[in-house]
C-alpha cells in the first residue's frame, strides 16, 4: 500500500516519468500566448471572399486547414480544429469554423443562441468521413504561421454555396 500511494503522489520510489505518446494527426495544440500565431481576435464586419486554393503547401482561401481555434468565452483557451478558409484580410487568413456535430437537430437552439450552420457534406477533411457543416456566425483571423496542415480543397460549388450562405447570413 505505501509503495501504491509513493507512486501516486510522487514521492519515493522510481523517478522514473511517463513517456509522452503523441502521435502525429488533428490533436490539440498547446496554448497559445496571448499575440502569438492562433490568438487572434475574431473578425467583425463584411468578408470578401475569394476562391484560390494553390497546391504549393501554403494555406489559401478555398481550402480546409487545420489551425488552432480559440473558445469563445476563453480565447486564452482553446483546441486545434478544422476550418474553412474563406478570404484574407491583408496578411491574415479569415475562416470559417467546422464540426461533425449535426445542428439540425438543434436547429432551434443554436438559432437562440445566435449560430447558424450550412452543410457542406463529406470530404477528405475528415478521417472518419462523417458529413460535416460550416459555422457562418464566427468568423476566425488566422495567422498562416498558425496554419498546422492542409485538409483538403472544397469543391468550388460548395464554397460558392457557403459564402452566399455567409453573405445571406449577415445582410452583406
Amino acid at each position: 500500500m505505501h509503495a501504491l500511494l509513493r507512486t501516486l503522489t510522487g514521492r519515493g520510489g522510481s523517478r522514473t516519468r511517463p513517456t509522452d505518446r503523441r502521435t502525429p494527426g488533428p490533436s490539440p495544440a498547446p496554448v497559445p500566448a496571448r499575440g502569438a500565431p492562433g490568438a487572434l481576435p475574431d473578425h467583425t464586419g463584411p468578408v470578401r471572399t475569394q476562391y484560390s486554393p494553390s497546391p504549393d503547401g501554403r494555406p489559401d482561401p478555398g481550402e480546409i486547414v487545420w489551425t488552432w481555434v480559440p473558445y469563445e468565452e476563453d480565447p486564452r483557451q482553446g483546441k486545434d480544429r478544422p476550418v474553412l478558409l474563406v478570404g484574407r484580410d491583408g496578411p491574415v487568413l479569415l475562416a470559417l469554423p467546422l464540426t461533425s456535430k449535426d445542428h439540425d437537430r438543434d436547429a432551434a437552439a443554436q438559432a437562440r443562441q445566435g449560430r447558424a450552420w450550412t452543410d457542406i457534406g463529406s470530404g477528405p477533411w475528415d478521417r472518419q468521413g462523417r458529413p460535416s457543416e460550416v459555422r457562418l456566425d464566427r468568423v476566425l483571423r488566422v495567422d498562416p504561421a498558425a496554419v498546422r496542415r492542409e485538409g483538403a480543397v472544397l469543391p468550388p460549388d460548395v464554397f460558392r454555396r457557403v459564402t452566399d450562405s455567409l453573405a445571406q447570413h449577415h445582410g452583406w
